[in-house]
């Protein structure tokens, strides 16, 4: 059994409800969506289906993925210039966790494309919610989130190098990171307390952004029925944030042009993988 067998095809959403009316039922708006057992394969169905649409449809998922990229190259600009460019890494961790946040319009897009219609890119930026105060709530907890990372990784970098003040120059950070026992400490430890910090803010938002944008639900339903999704689907959904991960990364790597692509892709992406997910 695929992917698609497990409750979700190419034409799958041309049939979903409107936005607004898509969380409501006989026991009310706040019920917690069904969520559905798939295949372990899964995720790259998902990618496949995002793949289709951007190539049928390319024009506002790689301009959605191009101001991103130009943001992020922005930012890391900015860093250079304040003399802080080793927070490069967790900006970059921080990019994964408001990512889901980021991409509601390519959410938006997916399900327009899957209806059979088509999305202007203003109509991408400034996209109607079923629940915008909801999902405003879950923006903030994941905003937090990303500071608390921050603050984080300064403070195991203040550790593990005994200094308190200025960031040494990118090259002399570096070196220290990878041949030093202390550097090694730092990339080890911080590391594995990053994954765990990613992977729970993973679980909780994987469904939840686009269930509160699709559906008129509250955010603790919604952030419940994600964190349900990651259980019940373990194998898959793992293997789903290590994709992320991998695209994300190879977008960074490649001095933020891969975004153009990998970002819309993985967004587009997260939009099968609800409807893959939920049971209408």
């Amino acid at each position: 059994m695929n992917a698609i067998d497990a409750g979700h095809s190419p034409h799958a959403d041309q049939k979903a409800p409107a936005p607004k009316k898509a969380g409501a039922n006989k026991s009310g708006p706040a019920e917690r969506p069904v969520i559905r057992k798939i295949s372990p394969e899964a995720p790259w169905t998902w990618l496949t289906l995002a793949w289709q649409q951007i190539l049928r449809a390319p024009a506002v998922p790689l301009g959605y993925g191009l101001v991103f990229s130009i943001i992020s190259f922005g930012l890391v600009v900015l860093l250079l210039f304040s003399n802080a460019l080793p927070l490069i890494l967790p900006l970059v961790g921080g990019f994964l966790l408001l990512g889901p946040m980021l991409a509601v319009g390519l959410y938006e897009a997916a399900r327009r494309f899957g209806k059979g219609e088509g999305i202007s890119f203003k109509q991408a930026l400034f996209v109607k919610t079923a629940a915008p105060s909801q999902l405003a709530f879950v923006g903030v907890v994941l905003l937090l989130a990303y500071f608390a990372w921050v603050r984080i990784a300064m403070l195991l970098f203040a550790f593990f190098s005994g200094i308190g003040g200025e960031m040494p120059p990118l090259d002399v950070f570096f070196s220290n990171l990878f041949f030093t026992a202390d550097g090694l400490g730092l990339l080890i430890i911080g590391t594995l307390s990053g994954g765990l910090i990613a992977f729970v803010i993973f679980a909780m938002s994987a469904l939840s952004i686009p269930l509160l944008m699709d559906r008129n639900l509250d955010a603790i339903t919604a952030i419940l029925a994600s964190l349900e999704a990651v259980k019940t689907n373990f194998a898959p959904m793992l293997l789903w944030a290590w994709l992320i991960l991998l695209l994300i990364a190879f977008g960074v790597a490649t001095a933020f042009i891969g975004l153009v692509l990998t970002f819309p892709l993985v967004g587009l992406a997260t939009w099968h993988a609800y409807r893959d997910l939920t049971r209408s």
